[in-house]
């Protein structure tokens, strides 16, 4: 058997139900989503076996992208998950010939209760199509499957038109990366869009703070004790007047015999660059990174000028930005 060629026959069956897809599409895909746009109520997904699975997916992509959408297994509705259907719902049926027993025995109750029902099916002379408020046509003409029988071509249509539905709803909504990024707390992007300076700062008894006139054998207590790998330095004003590092020093050491003596201000790097809480933290790590020489630690301000914490390199790569 020649597996390659039999790989591009499944991708070229799938592509083929696609574009003949997108040929079917017309105004009862615009009715479906001014219908959704619209409704005051939730999505309910729903699909039995294969066609159950897709709708768990439709589901979960319309509900991260601003719509309010639950799965419902037609089976389980049929013994009492019924009951999260309101009036206002909008219900998706998903079924390749529209014939499925389980999901034909919710339809009579859905329409009771007055929620609309849009289905996404392969026969539109079947009773799930005739019981639908709109049927959009997923029909394929042959499945991927050598043998014709498990789902593949016609799941793919199912999904794609349930893609189409979210990606058109986001826009209609209005929807934009920071919405997406509420919906994803902890993936990539829900991290560069939400997290703040605020949020990964330390702060209080582990802020390393001494004034400019501390001797630098106080100073070397201070940082060791707090282990940032800084200390904030600041004048009788208590504002930030600059920032003793690592580096710092041990530049001191190649200039001077004995350090110990001397104070924070003759060995502190002065007006050092400086952040607020509220910055975000990807700026944050832009700011430490794109930097001829990389900085380690940043003194974080308030809008006064005064030290209220500060922010290591560490904190930013740690939390997977």
């Amino acid at each position: 058997m020649d597996i390659l060629k039999e790989a591009h026959q499944v991708l070229n069956i799938e592509i083929d139900a696609l574009v003949k897809v997108n040929n079917l599409l017309d105004k009862k895909f615009e009715q479906a989503v001014r219908l959704i746009h619209n409704s005051s109520g939730k999505v309910i997904i729903t699909g039995m076996g294969k066609s159950g699975l897709i709708a768990r997916k439709i589901a979960a992509t319309l509900s991260s992208t601003g719509t309010l959408a639950v799965f419902l297994h037609p089976a389980e509705g049929m013994h009492g998950d019924l009951g999260i259907v309101s009036a206002d719902d909008v219900i998706i049926a998903l079924s390749k010939g529209g014939e499925s027993e389980e999901l034909l025995g919710i339809i009579p109750s859905v329409k009771k209760i007055g929620a609309k029902i849009i289905s996404f099916v392969g026969d539109n002379d079947s009773s799930l199509a005739l019981a639908s408020d709109i049927v959009i046509d997923a029909s394929v003409e042959k499945e991927a499957c050598p043998i014709n029988l498990a789902p593949t071509a016609s799941t793919t249509v199912a999904l794609v038109l349930g893609d189409a539905l979210a990606a058109v709803l986001l826009k209609l909504r209005g929807f934009k990366p920071h919405d997406f990024a509420l919906y994803h707390p902890g993936g990539k992007l829900g991290k560069q869009l939400l997290l703040k300076v605020s949020d990964l700062m330390h702060t209080g008894a582990e802020t390393p703070i001494v004034y400019e006139d501390t001797p630098v054998k106080e100073l070397l207590i201070e940082m060791t004790s707090k282990a940032m790998g800084g200390v904030n330095i600041i004048n009788k004003n208590k504002k930030l007047a600059g920032i003793i590092t690592d580096g710092d020093l041990r530049r001191a050491l190649q200039t001077h015999d004995n350090i110990l003596p001397l104070s924070a201000k003759e060995i502190m790097t002065q007006n050092p660059i400086k952040i607020t809480p509220d910055i975000l933290a990807i700026e944050a790590l832009e700011l430490m990174e794109n930097r001829p020489s990389q900085i380690m630690v940043l003194p974080v301000v308030d809008n006064t000028d005064c030290v209220v914490g500060i922010l290591r390199l560490h904190d930013l790569v740690r939390c997977g930005l």
